[in-house]
């Protein structure tokens, strides 16, 4: 498990890493000051969770939660219990005070373990959907299209529309070996099911073998059409 952590103040920063990474199998992949040096951060590296700080200069913990779905889990960790309400109404996976203990630290990452969809195995690429207590498993290479949807990630499979928890960024990360690309900041398609490229309304679009239309933004149009062999 990748963990990010996020605090002010160094020797805080330094403490919590430490704590994670005595437990097995986590991995912390940076520490970083504020929100603004996480939103950076994640254009390089997607972890599988932020241990995240709340008063901090800058962009504070809540401002950066409040951006929605397209996050990594988070695991508030603050000197302040006055916020526990809202964390959760933020939907972070645990709140945690200063100084943190070991065992109550060991109870945040096993929640996390909990909440991260599994792993692709054996090469095949698997995308996870819970709705009111049943979870589906999706082979990604079946899927046309994922797009942004709230705090979550839609997508059409077995004739149905689905969600899921894992936001864009991971999907793109995980998929790209797949055929998958971005093809606009809230759409991912597989490349080999795009059958037309078209102009609307002033923007672009294409229509996928199955019917459903995904957004082009400017800044992906150029790839988009290399991509798929047009010369202009």
């Amino acid at each position: 498990m990748k963990a990010m952590v996020v605090d002010d103040e160094a020797p805080a920063r330094r403490r919590l890493a430490r704590m994670l990474e005595a437990i097995d199998g986590v991995q912390v992949s940076a520490q970083l000051e504020d929100g603004d040096a996480v939103l950076l951060a994640l254009e390089r590296d997607w972890p599988d969770v932020i241990f995240l700080d709340i008063r901090m200069p800058g962009l504070d913990g809540v401002s950066l939660a409040q951006r929605g779905g397209d996050l990594p889990l988070i695991v508030f960790v603050t000197a302040y219990d006055q916020y526990a309400v809202r964390a959760f109404e933020l939907e972070a996976v645990d709140y945690l005070l200063k100084p943190v203990r070991p065992e109550r630290l060991a109870a945040a990452v096993a929640r996390v373990r909990a909440r991260i969809p599994p792993r692709a195995s054996e090469g095949v690429p698997r995308i996870v959907s819970a709705s009111r207590g049943l979870f589906r498993v999706f082979d990604a290479r079946q899927i046309t299209r994922f797009w942004a949807s709230d705090k979550y990630t839609s997508f059409r499979a077995e004739q149905s529309e689905h969600l899921t928890d894992e936001s864009l960024n991971a999907l793109e990360q995980r998929l790209v070996q797949h055929g998958f690309v971005r093809v606009h900041r809230a759409e991912l398609v597989r490349l080999d099911a795009i059958r037309a490229l078209r102009t609307h309304d002033g923007g672009h679009e294409i229509t996928l073998v199955d019917g459903q239309v995904a957004r082009v933004s400017r800044r992906a149009l150029t790839g988009i059409k290399s991509a798929l062999g047009l010369s202009r």
